[in-house]
């Protein structure tokens, strides 16, 4: 119908009024509207279907592309309830594998986040379960994974329905999720076997190259099949056939060892491991304990992933001690749990600490090749191991300190990290092949020192004990935290604070310890150094509240600071009586006048040994302040015993005790012609050193006098911990 402009026309001859043109107007509006009521209800879209918000999000183009591919797949995102687990394009640029079973990723029931239960079945063939962990965090929030997968919080949990009004979620991960499949070159057929199962027939499973025979053939030996039947959640750590080499190691891998390779009850995939929590395996009773911490080297995805055994408690036939071995296939999972093959049995120490050293080289095994054939066969160093550097940085500019290990019947090794020795100050420092060698020296010590050692001879004193450097000490600490009362042990070395990242990995003539700085290479500047050191915190905070300590990070001078250690300068209060600690604190120019008198400065620094070789007689140092420091220094040796009750005393050895040698130095003041013992000589600073004392260079006269020493030392830590409300110091305080 052509609809005239005469319609619209406002004017007379022969057309409609204005007001009958607007009833007509009103009129064709309703008509059509009732007209096409029908037809636009007919094209409104129903809501958004999971398979349209998936094909409209670029971040998944590539799960979507394998949907499309995959007709049962498909199919069910059609038809069905589902609940999906989508990996972004980033999480398969990173995927290793050749192909991606996209049935996997999927689960026949809707299961938001709030519902996911422990597992959750997959609709691949056999219906082998998905794992979920969750994990929380120190803020409070709580991670979820699916197996090694993390669950997106922030774009998961879309909740749609297809057009059959099928409710489906959509939950996005950041990997891909691999099941157990048979090895593509075989026609073997297993479905969602158990971990019996798998050891059962590993070769025809798609692992790689690993091989397992040997530990298979140690289980049915063992007759431990049942625990890797066993229903539930476990977590089976396998080793591959390399472990098995050399003799006599095969032999003793017995039942216990067996049980140790087991946590039973917990499915740890390592993208949530709890790490540096130790987990208790099958070998933890009465008369044996062990346990399993997991580690990680390196951040992301491609952090490589250890775990070590502690057998804290051993029998004649397993040593204590830990060992660690290197997951070299991860994350495998099975009908009741997950596999983890390790380059190496647990619980088997067979291995000097050289040997441990070497044993991160590694080279391609041939599996008819004979023990011999292995034994003579080059190795081509690995890249990767944790101790890889350190080993590298030995090999080519110290080969002979391999000689000084090899040598010993008892040693431990405080060994750095990859990490730490790549930070670019140490490339300064192993230029000099001497250097290199007291460093290296100062991480030997010619004794087994475990952190159980360490923790009975720190109590009420810090626990020293001499290196392989000349006149050298290390210095251990123990840091409790408050929170969650773990505790963390950290050694100082050459002014070097470094914490023990990795402890008690034993060997057959010692023990190693992995740290995370390189000791003898500093790091800090004085200032630095007296603001992190607990020892050094009393001599900090004077020089805090009385501006002292700004010239500390100045790195255009160098400095030799003389600090008394918190009990010397307690000691020296608790002596004086009537001395008020609490006015020298807040006495800035009294405080500071002291102060001036410990702080020599020069062109350059003056280790103890510098000193003493400088003049038998009286030295005269320029400091800070107005004055020199006119000192002497002598040297004589003192042996020191570590006695059963866990003090520290002067004496002569006795069998039951370890003693050692220590050469020590002391420094005369003229002002009070006292000999005063020199604690920690030499703590070297990238501007200076400092040399701690055991008592401080006052005279009686130097401090105000004013009430009982008791009273003033009270009020002196009220103030302190009300003011600065310095941790640091009550860890001080508890050494005293």
């Amino acid at each position: 119908m052509k609809i005239s402009s005469k319609w619209f026309s406002g004017g007379g001859g022969g057309g409609l009024t204005g007001s009958t043109t607007t009833a007509c107007a009103a009129l064709l509006l309703m008509v059509l509207t009732t007209m096409m009521t029908p037809m636009v209800a007919s094209r409104t879209p129903i809501a958004m279907t999971l398979e349209e918000h998936i094909s409209n999000d670029p971040d998944l183009s590539q799960f979507f592309d394998l949907i499309e591919r995959n007709p049962i797949a498909s199919s069910n995102l059609k038809l069905r309830s589902l609940t999906i687990f989508a990996p972004t394009n980033q999480a398969f640029q990173r995927y290793l594998g050749n192909k991606t079973l996209v049935q996997y990723h999927m689960s026949n029931v809707a299961t938001t986040l709030e519902q996911l239960g422990p597992t959750i079945t997959s609709d691949y063939d056999g219906n082998p379960p998905i794992y979920v962990t969750r994990k929380r965090q120190p803020n409070g929030s709580e991670d979820v994974y699916v197996n090694n997968a993390k669950i997106i919080r922030s774009r998961s949990n879309v909740q749609l329905s297809n057009q059959y009004g099928k409710k489906q979620v959509l939950h996005i991960i950041d990997d891909v999720l691999t099941p157990l499949t048979v090895n593509p070159s075989t026609s073997f057929e297993i479905y969602n076997p158990d971990a019996y199962q798998f050891i059962l027939h590993a070769e025809n499973m798609d692992i790689s190259q690993h091989r397992i025979r040997s530990f298979r053939h140690k289980m049915t030996m063992a007759k431990k099949e049942d625990i890797y039947r066993a229903v539930g959640g476990h977590t089976f750590l396998i080793p591959v056939e390399e472990g098995f080499k050399p003799p006599p190691r095969p032999d003793m891998i017995d039942r216990k060892v067996i049980d140790g390779h087991v946590i039973p009850n917990r499915v740890i995939f390592t993208a949530p491991a709890p790490l540096d929590d130790p987990l208790e395996t099958l070998a933890f009773e009465d008369n044996l304990k062990v346990t399993v911490t997991f580690f990680k080297q390196g951040d992301g995805k491609n952090a490589k992933v250890y775990v070590r055994s502690n057998t804290v408690i051993g029998d004649s036939k397993h040593a204590s001690g830990a060992v660690l071995a290197e997951i070299v296939k991860a994350n495998i999972p099975v009908r009741n749990g997950v596999v983890h093959l390790i380059h190496r049995p647990l619980m088997v120490v067979d291995t000097t600490v050289l040997q441990f050293l070497e044993h991160f080289k590694t080279h391609d095994i041939d599996s008819h090749e004979t023990d011999d054939e292995y034994l003579g066969k080059p190795r081509k160093e690995k890249e990767d191991g944790p101790l890889f550097k350190f080993y590298e940085l030995i090999a080519d500019y110290a080969p002979d300190f391999f000689k000084t290990m090899s040598n010993l019947q008892q040693m431990t090794l405080f060994a750095p990290s990859n990490e730490a020795l790549s930070h670019p100050i140490v490339n300064n420092f192993i230029r000099s092949r001497e250097k290199l060698r007291e460093i290296l020296n100062l991480h030997l010590v010619r004794d087994s020192i475990t952190t159980d050692k360490i923790r009975k001879n720190n109590q009420n004193q810090i626990y020293q004990v001499p290196t392989g450097a000349d006149k050298k000490f290390l210095y251990f600490n123990i840091i409790t935290n408050r929170y969650d009362h773990n505790q963390t042990i950290t050694v100082e070395g050459g002014g070097v604070n470094a914490t023990i990242i990795l402890s008690d990995i034993a060997a057959t003539n010692g023990y190693l310890h992995i740290i995370d700085r390189v000791l003898g290479i500093p790091y800090m500047t004085v200032q630095e150094k007296i603001e992190t050191d607990p020892m050094l915190n009393l001599t900090y905070q004077f020089g805090r509240l009385n501006h002292f300590n700004e010239q500390l990070n100045k790195t255009t001078k160098r400095f030799t600071y003389f600090i008394p250690r918190d009990k010397a300068w307690m000691q020296w209060f608790h002596d004086h009586q009537g001395a008020n600690l609490n006015d020298f604190l807040f006495d800035r120019d009294q405080s500071r006048s002291v102060l001036e008198r410990h702080l020599v400065v020069a062109d350059r620094v003056f280790t103890m040994t510098d000193l003493k070789n400088m003049s038998n007689d009286s030295l005269i140092l320029p400091t800070v302040g107005p004055h020199n420091l006119q000192i002497r220094v002598k040297e004589e040796d003192r042996t020191f015993i570590f006695v059963k009750s866990h003090r520290m005393t002067l004496g002569t050895a006795e069998d039951d005790y370890s003693s050692s040698l220590q050469s020590g130095f002391f420094i005369q003041w003229r002002e009070t012609n006292k000999w005063i013992p020199v604690f920690r000589p030499d703590v070297e600073c990238t501007n200076g050193v400092i040399h701690v004392i055991d008592a401080p260079l006052v005279r009686d006269h130097d401090i105000t006098t004013s009430g009982s020493s008791s009273s003033s030392i009270s009020s002196f830590v009220t103030t302190m911990v009300i003011t600065v409300a310095n941790t640091v110091l009550l860890a001080a305080l508890a050494f005293l």
